[in-house]
């Protein structure tokens, strides 16, 4: 967490910009005493600056010293109301994973909670990393993150997450689930829901959701756990676009943060690395490929890529392509009809 670094939710879009931050500068002033409490107890808070921008919040990097005269510093992040306390949680939880999982990719995540001398506000501590923001070396990032799907496995066996977590403003509930299919179709259902809220009833829109849900997430995930196959839930950050992508100044190594994290499909988190638009994306994924093997149905692969980082015509493409959906695939697999979904030993290609 750098002062030379954007944070992800500072974007250039000049509404955004032109609106004032709801959090009071005052916030990052002092160093509040529920803050102070986090700290190593024997060192002494030197000061409070600035650090990073965002529109939402306030963040800042704190200095302290060691009884040693070493520094060492951290990076807090504050918000104002509810929202911002389960935000900092499901921060705090996912950021926690992830490091254990792979300690070079993240800062260490200290705590969170709320303001001793103010109520309403809440905040996130991590170790604060020197970092710029730019995107990382294709092999260093590539391998990292494979091998971070390698060591994140699942402790309980299930897709999912404990901790509810937050894209944004979205709420996302990632309950406990035996199959991926299961887990995927619901976060889908509650996408499509979401969206048909705020932007209205659509009927194309609806027509393709029923196919999606009924037509291609069958086909293009089923088969991953049927025909004496296994998925194994692997530990995802699920938001790993060029926004939350850093270089650390120190290292010259991969930094990831704002995770919001779930034990996934590793290859959902290959979603946001198609985007033509965004830094990271297509040599990422082929170098990724290198550490990590595609998931059989290998032949799916890009479909079920396409899947992941859906949007209309995506949709659209799906499902003119799989009208036919789970039962199309048995069709042309006769030989795997009537397996079933998968409980027993499988293959593991991670």
């Amino acid at each position: 967490m750098s002062s030379s670094t954007t944070y992800k939710y500072a974007t250039l879009d000049p509404t955004v910009w032109n609106k004032p931050n709801p959090v009071p500068v005052e916030v990052i002033q002092y160093v509040d005493d529920a803050v102070k409490s986090m700290l190593p107890p024997d060192n002494t808070v030197v000061s409070i600056t600035p650090s990073g921008s965002s529109y939402w919040a306030r963040t800042a990097k704190i200095e302290t010293e060691t009884p040693e005269g070493e520094e060492q510093s951290f990076f807090i992040k504050v918000q104002c109301g509810d929202y911002a306390q389960k935000l900092f949680t499901g921060e705090y939880a996912s950021m926690r994973a992830l490091r254990e999982a792979m300690p070079d990719l993240t800062p260490l995540p200290v705590g969170t909670g709320q303001y001793a001398s103010d109520p309403d506000k809440f905040f996130y501590l991590c170790e604060f990393r020197e970092f710029v923001e730019d995107v990382p070396d294709v092999e260093d990032f590539s391998s990292m993150i494979a091998e971070m799907h390698k060591r994140g496995v699942s402790p309980d066996g299930k897709f999912g997450f404990p901790v509810p977590t937050y894209g944004g403003r979205l709420p996302m509930l990632y309950p406990p689930s035996d199959t991926w299919e299961e887990l995927f179709t619901q976060v889908m259902d509650t996408t499509f829901t979401v969206e048909e809220e705020s932007q209205g009833v659509d009927e194309d829109m609806q027509a393709l959701r029923e196919a999606i849900m009924t037509k291609v997430i069958p086909r293009l995930l089923r088969p991953m756990e049927t025909c004496g196959r296994r998925l194994i839930p692997r530990l995802v950050h699920s938001d790993l676009w060029h926004g939350n992508v850093a270089v650390d100044v120190n290292t010259g190594l991969p930094v990831i943060f704002d995770g919001i994290a779930l034990y996934a499909h590793n290859e959902y988190e290959l979603a946001p690395w198609r985007p033509i638009r965004h830094n990271i994306g297509r040599p990422y994924i082929n170098e990724y490929l290198k550490h990590a093997a595609v998931t059989d149905p290998a032949e799916d692969f890009e479909d079920r890529n396409l899947l992941y980082c859906i949007v209309r015509e995506e949709m659209r493409e799906l499902v003119n392509k799989y009208p036919e959906g789970y039962e199309g695939w048995l069709k042309e697999h006769p030989e795997d009809a009537g397996t079933g979904p998968s409980n027993g030993k499988g293959l593991l290609r991670l």
